[in-house]
């Protein structure tokens, strides 16, 4: 017996559907990785090249360095002046419309001078214009000075500080110099912002067209670079010029459509990668873990933890909309861990990381910072078994990132500049998200446990609290199987612990395994109190009866939705054994006829987890030392090693992932622990009243 069985004799067939699903996995991620003409390049201006030389394919131009073109711009665009269409009926209309409000609602009270200083203060700010407050605001931030007025395809150039907007029309209107004849407060009375309004309109096509102009005089180039020169050398530093250079090549192969022979050269490069990372760990798998690959459902949780993160990854790079470091890659090993294991988990996420970093840029902070997260994740999060421990994992998780980004940054600081506003800011904003996005997706893991059939320990803790309705149904109307389940918990925990097997997931099991003698407790001895039912029956009935109990338990198990780990527990805690003080008794009186060992003989499976193996040992060796007349370390041990021993030789281990070593050791834990349990308390001495 082995601690993981290897499947050696894998079919053909098994071998054909593994390397189909290689395939059809890489196939899918080539389809969607980033291609083109763009280099996946690292470098900084003062840094040394760390890559070979690099040779120019064919001639490209230089473009010309961002500040210099941004002069350049701004100084052309000060030419730039945007055509506004002047609407010369819109005035003629406002004001007549003022005269008849006037006729109609003022006369009576204000003099009929202000109807002719009212409109012609309307004329004028008509024939010059009224730009809307959005216009007005728009070109203030574009910092254009100045607009063309177009009337009739005449244009005449206004400053920005001659046009009106609502807001000085009405301030022009209501403030007058001949204060001796025209008064505020009565022009203000005159309600004069109704018939302002806004009569000029951007004409889109003329202004666009005026800019097209403007560009086509700016120069963007400032020399070129003719195929076969050498660009930069390996360890050379690189220089503005020659950064400017590599920027310009870039840009210039972004821009231009690859060649057949670039395209089939690059999907190769790529599909072989993905090939390569995962037959890498298919091979782990088949090599340490072949038990998962038995697993359907195993083995499609790690497909999708270790293919979901780079389809995401190559969609964000493609968008350049968000950073990669927003992605919560700590997911994978963070699941893998409290479903699975932790090597299983590690050795899932470098993959995966792996399969992300051929299109990040720069890949080498990315995988280190991603590796070192994901290392902390497993180290910090042992079982998750209180919602505390995944809040302490992602704060160190967050931590460890933020930390390996910063040593990245003081590297590059140091041979560059260590000016605090170099500091890539942005990143450690997006860390601390992915943070919050990984305590988010706690939220996840009851919809993974049941679309994949998997228990996390939260789970677990859950169903141990002896509230839960079926568990308190046992304490109630079996209390005597309840103490029993709960003595095999602690005693099976413990053998758990020793050996290093998922001690909560034995301790749950074990309170359940026996639930179902909640439909005839009295027919157990530990719930009788001085008289049997059993004396009334037979041997065979009898022992129907008791064997019943496994298949009422995973009746019971259906109907309160207790996981399928645990009902494993109720199947196998007595395996394919028999129930033997009624098979021995029908024996011993009827020596001469036929047994049916069917009769006296529980459904199975025999254990096929070291965990349920624990279980059975546990139950036995409990239930056995309550019928010792004596407890004392030889008795104990004697008891022990006989119902082991005899398990053993009747392979109901057989099919478990349990070695020799691992059986004497719960052997000696059980020992120990019921020696604790039945230790013989001292006899107080009586007080002499004499």
């Amino acid at each position: 017996m082995s601690r993981f069985n290897h499947y050696n004799n894998i079919t053909t067939r098994g071998y054909i559907y593994r390397t189909l699903a290689i395939v059809a996995a890489a196939a899918t991620l080539v389809f969607f990785m980033p291609r083109g003409r763009q280099m996946n390049l690292d470098f900084k201006k003062g840094n040394p090249w760390k890559y070979g030389n690099v040779i120019a394919k064919e001639n490209f131009p230089i473009l010309k360095a961002d500040e210099v073109l941004k002069a350049e711009q701004d100084s052309l665009m000060q030419l730039y002046r945007p055509i506004y269409e002047l609407n010369t009926e819109k005035g003629e209309t406002q004001v007549e419309a003022f005269q008849r409000y006037f006729d109609k609602e003022l006369h009576a009270t204000t003099p009929n001078a202000y109807r002719d200083y009212i409109s012609k203060r309307l004329h004028h700010i008509y024939n010059t214009g009224i730009l809307s407050s959005d216009d007005y605001s728009h070109l203030r931030l574009s910092k254009i000075n100045g607009i063309m007025v177009s009337i009739q395809n005449m244009g005449n150039t206004l400053p920005i500080s001659d046009v009106y907007t609502p807001r000085s029309a009405y301030e022009y209107l209501v403030t007058t110099t001949d204060s001796v004849h025209f008064q505020r407060s009565i022009l203000q009375h005159c309600n004069l912002s109704r018939f302002v309004e806004p009569n000029l309109t951007y004409d889109e096509a003329r202004s666009q067209s005026q800019f097209d102009n403007i560009e086509k005089q700016l120069v963007r180039y400032s020399g070129q670079v003719l195929a076969g020169q050498k660009i930069i050398g390996q360890g050379e530093i690189v220089t503005d010029e020659k950064y400017n250079i590599l920027r310009s090549m870039l840009v210039h192969m972004e821009g231009h459509k690859q060649s057949a022979s670039e395209r089939f050269s690059q999907m190769g490069g790529q599909l072989l990668y993905v090939l390569i990372l995962l037959t890498c760990l298919v091979v782990f798998f088949n090599q340490f873990r072949s038990d998962y690959l038995q697993r359907p459902r195993t083995c499609l949780l790690i497909a999708l933890l270790t293919l979901v993160f780079p389809l995401i990854t190559y969609s964000v790079v493609k968008s350049s909309f968000l950073s990669v470091y927003l992605i919560p890659y700590c997911l994978t090993p963070i699941y893998l861990r409290v479903f699975l294991d932790s090597r299983t988990a590690y050795i899932t996420h470098v993959i995966s990381i792996l399969l992300c970093a051929i299109c990040v840029n720069p890949a080498q902070e990315f995988i280190v910072v991603q590796l070192v997260a994901g290392l902390v994740a497993i180290y910090g999060l042992r079982q998750l078994s209180q919602r505390s421990e995944l809040f302490r994992a992602v704060l160190l998780v967050t931590a460890a990132s933020l930390l390996c980004h910063l040593c990245f940054e003081l590297i590059r600081m140091s041979v560059v500049s260590t000016e605090a506003e170099n500091y890539d800011y942005g990143t450690y904003i997006f860390i601390a998200m992915n943070g919050f996005l990984l305590l988010v997706s706690y939220l996840l893991l009851i919809p993974f446990e049941r679309i994949f059939k998997f228990t996390s320990a939260v789970t677990l803790v859950e169903l141990s609290n002896t509230n839960n309705e079926v568990l308190r149904r046992l304490s109630e109307e079996a209390p005597g199987t309840f103490q029993h389940s709960m003595q095999v918990a602690n005693l099976a925990a413990e053998v758990a612990n020793s050996l290093g097997a998922k001690s909560q997931l034995v301790r749950t099991g074990a309170l359940y395994h026996d639930i179902g003698k909640l439909e005839a407790p009295v027919f157990y001895t530990e719930n009788q109190n001085g008289k049997n039912p059993h004396d009334n029956l037979s041997y065979v009935k009898s022992a129907q009866i008791i064997i019943s109990h496994v298949k009422n338990g995973l009746q019971l198990a259906e109907k309160y939705e207790l996981p399928d780990v645990i009902r494993q527990f109720i199947a196998t805690h007595h395996g394919t054994s028999k129930a033997k003080y009624f098979y021995v008794k029908y024996k011993n009186e009827n020596p001469l006829l036929e047994i049916d060992e069917g009769f006296f003989t529980y459904p199975g499976p025999n254990p096929s987890t070291i965990e349920q193996a624990i279980l059975m040992m546990a139950d036995s060796v409990e239930a056995a030392s309550r019928s010792l007349p004596e407890y004392t370390e030889e008795s104990i041990g004697a008891l022990v090693n006989k119902i082991v021993d005899s398990q053993v030789q009747e392979g109901y281990f057989a099919q478990c992932p349990i070695t020799f070593q691992d059986i004497a050791t719960a052997k000696r834990v059980l020992t120990q622990k019921l020696m604790t349990i039945y230790h013989t308390r001292i006899s107080y001495p009586e007080l002499n009243k004499d």
